[in-house]
């Protein structure tokens, strides 16, 4: 079974039905495919380019795919072109075509260009706007949380043969404070000290410490649009706020989500990191998948200790494939022509 994995939690577009959350996992019907459950997930998708990966992706049977960020470019404060933007994406031949192989809801999350401004955060003006706007792209229900709430975060618990795989779905938007200039070196942001500033926003933190503590979820999906472990390179990183890595690393120590993969997007090249944590057997890998309509062609080198394998520095999308009777998930870089990078993951 294939599942698919982009940035924001949703039914088809065009079916805005069962998106209220549930205290029941959604049962899901598996394709039939080599592996038991199979995700595709992918980030930076520009609507006025051209659109290649979605037929890629159906070649492999997904059964949901999640937004990373950036689902579509928009950078404005005009919320009619942002709505439009969204509908150019919508329209799109190639992407009309995969959703219709997606039997099961479409996920995801937002970045900057989606949200409306570059880099931005809490600051940002239109944000209760754009959050509606996306929320329509997902074609996610009037009574849905996500309407009501501030902020686009989200979870959900599928139920797969006899697993349960939590998505957890998170802003890294709304309530981010200001990121600081640097002036010391000639990377473009440097991290808040002193424990300040935040990336998640204590409303949102304390919604996650909530779904990890409860959860007993057999699989765990973590989604961020922005790097989480890489943050050495100077842009956009959850090391921006090391304090607040320090928060996620110390949840899941003490919770244990099991079987756990995280997942970002925005940089404009994939790559895998990885973290080893003191209360897990196995690797906890960041799954970079950036991007869909383009990738940083001229990249040579950035410095990242946790980068497992290479960088991959085309236009890309991921895959995670899951094979429950060895208790492993097959993590896929994929283009056109086939896999360009991966790692069996063994919990």
């Amino acid at each position: 079974m294939i599942i698919s994995i982009v940035s924001c939690k949703n039914n088809k577009p065009q079916d805005s039905k069962q998106n209220t959350p549930s205290t029941q996992p959604n049962e899901v019907k598996t394709k039939i495919n080599t592996f038991d459950f199979v995700v595709a997930f992918g980030s930076c998708n520009k609507q006025n380019h051209k659109q290649p990966l979605w037929n890629a992706m159906v070649k492999q049977n997904p059964d949901i795919f999640i937004w990373g960020g950036d689902n579509i470019y928009a950078d404005t404060e005009d919320m009619t072109k942002m709505a439009q933007d969204y509908q150019t994406q919508l329209e799109n031949p190639n992407y009309k075509a995969f959703l219709n192989t997606i039997d099961h809801q479409i996920y995801g999350v937002w970045d900057d260009h989606d949200y409306g401004k570059n880099d931005a955060g809490k600051e940002w003006t239109y944000k209760t706007e754009s959050q509606q706007l996306f929320l329509d792209f997902l074609g996610v229900d009037s009574t849905d949380v996500r309407r009501n709430q501030k902020g686009i975060y989200y979870s959900e618990e599928l139920q797969v043969k006899d697993n349960i795989i939590k998505l957890i779905l998170l802003d890294t938007r709304y309530f981010r404070s200001p990121l600081q200039d640097n002036k010391e070196s000639d990377k473009r942001y440097q991290p808040w000290r002193n424990g300040e500033g935040t990336l998640l926003g204590e409303t949102q933190w304390k919604w996650l410490e909530n779904e990890l503590k409860l959860s007993n979820a057999d699989y765990h999906i973590i989604m961020s649009s922005i790097q989480i472990w890489s943050n050495e390179h100077g842009f956009e990183t959850w090391g921006n706020f090391p304090h607040e890595v320090d928060k996620l690393k110390q949840l899941l120590n003490t919770y244990q989500p099991q079987n756990l993969v995280m997942l970002s997007g925005d940089r404009h090249i994939s790559e895998f990191s990885s973290q080893t944590l003191k209360a897990y057997d196995y690797p906890i890998f960041d799954f970079t998948s950036s991007g869909l309509t383009h990738a940083y062609s001229k990249f040579t080198s950035e410095p990242n200790e946790d980068r497992v394998g290479k960088v991959v520095a085309t236009e890309s999308f991921g895959m995670l494939k899951y094979n429950f009777e060895s208790n492993s998930v097959l993590l896929e870089m994929r283009n056109e022509a086939g896999v360009l990078q991966d790692y069996d993951l063994k919990f």
